[in-house]
């Protein structure tokens, strides 16, 4: 038997915080194992986030003690860290379907339950929208407590500071826990990241002491384990600055930093905080991944996981024997290949090196690599910097995050006519994390923004291509890819394999006698191709048109209705000023017909945690719906169409046989 399959004595009769509050400090120590047990069994099944769970449970147990959140407010930054939360709050059972369609998001979600407060899953969000619920609280003359659980990588970001900087309009009770794992979803980076490391490794322990002594000045069980280890590091480790000088600065009260793992301690912490007439931070230390030595030892492969199995100690992811590249991978390895013969290329991201597909870059290129850490807008003005000194700047963010940035990717780049590229990664339907982290207005947000130029490789070829064209432009390009692995259409490589020119598509699929016209923009070519041959089977001829650009849009595109054609436009993208929204706007402007032209994507709805595929088919957006759309088209236009089904259609290995591919 595993130690994680160990018998879970307290957690199976804990089904309510007010369970949790009835238990003696060392049935919570023992709780807390069951707890990691549970989530790390729980997380090998359906994948999740893992390091970061590990690290808060005896933090989320301490709260839940003395707290009562069923009426006090809890705000969670980012909000990957709330299993344990989750499974004391009524949702345990859940957990067999966490991230899957009908199961329980990885993130707070008000809709699951009245202990969360916010749907969360960008950084930077918790202080601020506590200021606002402790104000809104005094104001109708209400006494619930707010406590807000920030991350070390967090609080670094703008809107956090922001926030702290208005903390002093509060007059009353806030709680502010700085959970200090020094580790983010990567490697936490910048000076505030140092100056937190100071804290942690110096004589600020002794501002521990003094604090936890005079806060709890009659509670002499805080621990002589504490004590023992703030000895031990004050005889090898000094420092010059005080530990509370960059908060008390801002005249935030500060305490710690205390152990995060100290159940018992922080307890008691918590009860001597509980009832504060003011705001104040608590600075707790935690370590990410505990309990389980592969997520301690590389809390960065272990932040956000899929599946995997334990053999022992041993983790095995199970895709592990999956050879299939992703468009994350394929953009490193062709960035790092043409960083090789160019050295003005310089590569930024966001606290993501790892899940951007930088790392081997950041090895081969050390200094022309930026890690600036929760800081998107901070990473587009850089970029701006460092492309008006005559370099060419690569900005790699998720496209969920890169919405944070709107404002400088406006003033300080297009507004300029800089050329700094954006790679844009996890663009369109992510699957198992769900709204907070689909990237579905990237399109949107950035096309209206004149002097960018859009565009979006369908394959690890155009990949590449895209690189060479946008590193090649004397104005900012956008190139967005999805969270999925690279398709193996071996037959449209040819046509993928054309030089990027722009504001040109690519006829990847021409069959003659054709009546329709799928127009596919990026990864999203593979559902059209299928669509195509679903109705090739049919006896429907089909052309398919890989878009390659949503700014500018081919002419060429919006000029076949008047060749007697339907078009379909289909992309991974909201229906809302997407690819389809630019094609009828052209269409539009050049005094075109619009009445043959659909537009699929997704609609107006957030489109909950799934799998990709079952997200896709839900929006609307994969090669089933591409042929409904098809047949109805063409039903509509020429109601006596003979659609002939799979068994009727003889034909249809002919007409395949006389689809050929060129380049337009």
């Amino acid at each position: 038997m595993h130690q994680w399959d160990k018998k879970q004595e307290f957690l199976n009769e804990v089904n309510s915080p007010a369970d949790v509050k009835n238990l003696s400090v060392p049935e919570l120590k023992k709780l807390a194992e069951e707890i990691r047990r549970f989530i790390l069994g729980s997380v090998s099944k359906t994948g999740g986030h893992l390091a970061s769970n590990l690290g808060v449970v005896e933090l989320t147990l301490a709260m839940h003690y003395v707290f009562d959140f069923k009426h006090d407010k809890l705000l969670w930054d980012v909000g990957h860290q709330c299993y344990a939360h989750k499974i004391i709050t009524g949702r345990k059972e859940k957990f067999k379907d966490l991230r899957r369609a009908e199961g329980i998001s990885g993130f707070p979600n008000p809709a699951e339950s009245e202990y969360d407060q916010f749907s969360v899953g960008h950084a930077g969000t918790s202080i601020a929208t506590a200021i606002g619920m402790a104000l809104g609280q005094k104001k109708q003359d209400k006494d619930d407590r707010v406590v807000a659980v920030v991350g070390d990588a967090s609080i670094v970001n703008g809107a956090s500071f922001e926030a702290l900087n208005n903390l002093g309009l509060v007059k009353r009770q806030l709680l502010i826990v700085l959970n200090d794992n020094s580790m983010a979803i990567d490697v936490t980076v910048g000076a505030m990241a140092k100056y937190f490391l100071k804290i942690r490794l110096s004589h600020t322990y002794d501002d521990l002491r003094r604090t936890t002594r005079n806060i709890l000045e009659h509670m002499p069980v805080i621990g002589k384990s504490v004590e023992e280890a703030i000895e031990r590091l004050k005889k090898g480790i000094r420092m010059a600055l005080p530990a509370s000088q960059m908060f008390e600065s801002m005249n935030i009260p500060y305490f710690g930093p205390v152990d995060g793992h100290d159940v018992g301690s922080l307890i008691q912490l918590f009860e001597a905080l509980v009832d504060l007439n003011h705001p104040a931070i608590l600075h707790v230390y935690t370590k990410k991944g505990k309990g389980f030595e592969p997520a301690d030892q590389g809390p960065s492969k272990f932040h956000s996981t899929g599946p995997f199995k334990m053999n022992g100690v041993c983790v095995e992811p199970e895709s592990a024997s999956d050879t299939r590249r992703s468009f994350t991978g394929v953009l490193g390895e062709q960035l790092t290949e043409l960083a090789q013969k160019d050295d003005r290329i310089v590569a930024i991201t966001s606290a993501m090196c790892d899940g951007t597909g930088l790392v081997e870059f950041s090895k081969k290129f050390a200094d022309r690599f930026y890690d600036v850490g929760i800081a998107e807008s901070a990473a587009v003005d850089i970029a701006a910097g460092l492309a008006r000194s005559g370099l060419r700047p690569v900005v790699c963010i998720y496209s969920t995050f890169l919405q944070r940035s709107f404002d400088q990717i406006f003033q300080e780049v297009a507004l300029q006519g800089l050329p700094v590229v954006f790679c844009i990664d996890r663009a369109g339907l992510v699957g198992s994390d769900g709204p907070t982290h689909h990237g579905l207005m990237d399109i949107g947000f950035l096309r209206l923004i004149p002097n960018m130029v859009l565009t979006a490789p369908a394959n690890d070829i155009e990949m590449r291509g895209a690189l060479e064209f946008a590193l090649g432009q004397d104005k900012p390009v956008v190139i967005r890819y999805p969270k999925d692995f690279v398709p193996e259409q071996k037959f449209v490589r040819a046509a993928c394999a054309s030089p990027f020119v722009l504001g040109k598509s690519v006829l990847v699929k021409r069959s003659k006698k054709s009546t329709a016209v799928i127009v596919s923009y990026g990864s999203i070519l593979t559902e059209a191709l299928k669509a195509a041959e679903t109705l090739a089977q049919d006896g429907i001829a089909v052309n398919v048109i890989n878009g390659r650009f949503a700014g500018p849009v081919d002419e060429k595109i919006v000029s076949l209705p008047d060749k007697g054609k339907v078009v379909i436009t289909v992309e991974d993208h909201a229906l809302a000023c997407g690819f389809g929204s630019a094609v009828l706007e052209l269409a539009a402007a050049k005094n075109r017909s619009i009445k043959a032209i659909r537009v699929l994507g997704v609609p107006d709805r957030f489109i909950g945690h799934d799998s990709r595929s079952h997200q896709l088919m839900e929006a609307g957006i994969n090669a089933d719906k591409i042929v409904e759309t098809v047949k109805e088209m063409l039903s509509v236009r020429k109601p006596k169409i003979e659609i002939r089904s799979i068994k009727q259609s003889k034909s249809a290995k002919t007409q395949k046989s006389k689809s050929n591919i060129v380049n337009v």
